[in-house]
């Protein structure tokens, strides 16, 4: 039986936040909190620790090159900080051994888009079974805007019209999961590109484990009169899920999202995410101010 459709969602259904003020201060930001004074004494920074990029890991061979193009480019916007990848399986270097070759302190930075199994309880587990670091997990790379702008990009990239029109629609696809807090990503990724898109409808449809599939998505938008439906996925390289979702596609079907800049950006904000939220805890334990290393200038 076919699971019900979400009802499409809408730019007035989806009201933006302040992800994209995120993005630009949030370097800059952990950057002074890391140099503040403590007990009046100045330290200087530490070393920046490991990004350590969390890939699934797939049999297509096209996998490993797209994920070390995406590493590229982030070294490429962040020239001397350390990055390393990890895969959780069916790749090498798998995750396990990366981080046993590392020394001092890392953050896991999921590239995956929904808080899912994976991330929940396998990176953790990682983390906990290598004690010689100090480390931890960044949020995964959904929801958020600048994710909604590399989905865009593919999908313009792939024939998608740039004008509005209610003929047309979106499935956002994605590998799915049982986690409820997953599917809530999903569909607030699906928001932001429907946003993003000026409110053209975007349901979200997944590949496993949860409901519905790309397949009956379609047949729902085009019961409702959409006939120039588009398939977007939230996949960062080529695979079984990825292509699985594009077969269905009856119009434009996007690439894996691999080495879009705006994804490669994404991944450096989710790591300053993660150090600023070390930074503070560390300012909360001590008693400093953080207004004692100077304000922070900020340019958006």
């Amino acid at each position: 039986m076919t699971a019900p459709l979400p009802h499409p969602t809408s730019a007035s259904s989806a009201p933006l936040g302040k992800e994209d003020l995120a993005a630009e201060i949030s370097a800059q930001l952990s950057t002074q909190l890391r140099r503040v004074r403590l007990r009046g004494f100045s330290h200087p920074a530490p070393p920046a620790p490991t990004l350590v990029a969390v890939a699934h890991g797939s049999r297509d061979p096209r996998a490993l090159p797209t994920v070390r193009a995406l590493l590229d480019r982030v070294r490429a916007l962040r020239p001397g900080l350390p990055v390393r990848l990890g895969h959780i399986e069916l790749n090498r270097p798998l995750l396990a051994d990366t981080l046993a070759e590392l020394h001092g302190a890392a953050v896991l930075v999921p590239l995956l888009f929904g808080r899912g199994h994976h991330v929940t309880h396998d990176l953790p587990a990682a983390l906990a079974a290598a004690p010689h670091l100090t480390g931890r997990t960044a949020e995964p790379l959904g929801p958020h805007t600048l994710l909604a702008e590399a989905l865009h990009g593919r999908l313009l990239e792939a024939g998608f019209p740039g004008d509005r029109s209610p003929r047309t629609a979106v499935v956002l696809a994605a590998a799915g999961s049982r986690a409820p807090r997953s599917a809530q990503d999903t569909e607030r990724t699906a928001q932001l590109l429907s946003a993003r898109l000026g409110g053209t409808p975007v349901v979200p449809a997944y590949a496993s484990a949860a409901a519905p599939t790309v397949a009956d998505a379609v047949r729902a938008l085009t019961a409702r009169g959409h006939d120039r439906i588009a398939v977007a996925g939230c996949f960062t390289a080529p695979g079984r899920f990825a292509a699985q979702c594009a077969a269905a596609a009856p119009g434009p079907a996007a690439a894996p999202l691999g080495d879009h800049p705006a994804l490669a950006r994404l991944v450096l904000h989710r790591y300053d995410q993660a150090l600023l939220a070390c930074d503070q805890a560390l300012l909360a334990r001590t008693g400093s101010d953080p207004e004692s290393a100077g304000a922070a200038t900020v340019a958006v």
